[in-house]
């Protein structure tokens, strides 16, 4: 799987902003994605490495409307939260740039 194709966003609220402190970061991954792809792509994206990844997956949240029919308010996804190595602390707002690999 493609290291940049695994993460698609990082999910900021405010259980997850404390736990930045303690250098652990959320993230909304592919439903796809392992463990081993999420701390792969977190190398290859940010440069950092990390420690440990816990993935969670989230169900949808239905609600009925009407006779029998179902409203989805909530989709079903993956995110994980990956505490990093060490003190390193990454913006996950920020991607860290690639240089392109010069050509002979």
């Amino acid at each position: 799987m493609k290291n940049y194709s695994t993460i698609i966003q990082s999910i900021i609220t405010e259980k997850s902003s404390a736990q930045q402190a303690l250098g652990q970061y959320t993230f909304l991954v592919r439903r796809d994605a392992t463990k081993i792809d999420v701390k792969m792509a977190v190398k290859a994206i940010y440069g950092v490495d990390a420690a440990k990844v816990r993935t969670i997956i989230t169900p949808k949240k239905v609600r009925l409307v009407g006779r029998g029919r179902e409203m989805t308010k909530r989709p079903l996804f993956k995110k994980a939260i990956v505490r990093l190595k060490g003190k390193q602390t990454i913006d996950p707002n920020k991607i860290k740039e690639i240089k392109p690999k010069k050509k002979k």
